[in-house]
């Protein structure tokens, strides 16, 4: 009795921190895509965790004042079953994060980047200890907490470092990538929501390295033409 009260326990247990794991509503696609493969790894996960931790409060309970311990029989339909189990467990996790894996939303890796009307392309250059961001289409500088995009069209960020190694890390939009120094990453991806998203430098590059924080602002299509219009007359003026 007591072996199936602990038993519930540690079900209950698990169950509420799973619930407790599952994450908010995605803002983008990429943030989209990694939330999906970590609800169906946390789904494998659970049964798998529930199984072994009441096989081993069974054994611990069942066996505690056993003086005479005995080796255990081979069981090869045993074997063969957790062999296989085995086996398909890691094959879907393999299928599933490839799938993810494999996204241009979560790895672009496309040698160049072919941007369609509406499409933005933000060059983000780290440094120490802050960021520069431009507009290479629109020869545009803006600060680092200037960033605009419109929601719901294709955004890629041109990603790379000044001096040392830098990380470009937006969290609510599943964002994020290391800067390197003479080298170049890309990250692509769909905003849902508008608003104002979070991001600074995810790796350690020296004395000031909290303070290399940006925002990222999501606006509707109308908002960020009127946006990127008025950006280049005020740094262009007439010749814009």
């Amino acid at each position: 009795m007591r072996a199936k009260r602990i038993a519930l326990v540690s079900f209950l247990s698990v169950a509420f921190l799973a619930l407790l794991a599952q994450p908010v509503a995605a803002q983008s696609v990429t943030a989209d895509l990694i939330n999906e493969l970590n609800n169906k790894l946390l789904y494998v996960a659970i049964p798998i965790t529930l199984l072994t931790q009441i096989i081993l409060i069974y054994a611990v309970v069942k066996f505690r004042k056993n003086e005479e311990p005995k080796p255990t029989k081979e069981n090869r339909r045993l074997e063969i079953t957790w062999t296989v189990a085995t086996a398909i467990i890691l094959l879907f996790v393999g299928i599933a994060s490839y799938g993810v894996m494999a996204d241009e939303n979560v790895t672009f890796t496309d040698e160049e980047i072919a941007p369609n009307e509406n499409d933005v392309l933000v060059e983000a250059e780290s440094y120490q200890w802050g960021w520069n961001m431009y507009y290479p289409e629109h020869d545009l500088e803006v600060g680092a907490d200037e960033v605009v995009i419109p929601k719901d069209q294709d955004i890629y960020f041109e990603i790379y470092a000044e001096d040392v190694i830098h990380g470009f890390h937006v969290p609510e939009l599943g964002l994020k990538m290391d800067a390197f120094p003479d080298q170049t990453g890309v990250l692509k991806t769909v905003v849902n929501d508008e608003g104002t998203y979070q991001g600074y430098c995810s790796e350690y590059c020296g004395l000031a390295h909290s303070q290399m924080y940006f925002t990222i602002e999501v606006v509707s299509q109308e908002e960020y033409d009127e946006w990127l219009e008025e950006q280049i007359e005020e740094q262009h003026g007439e010749d814009a």
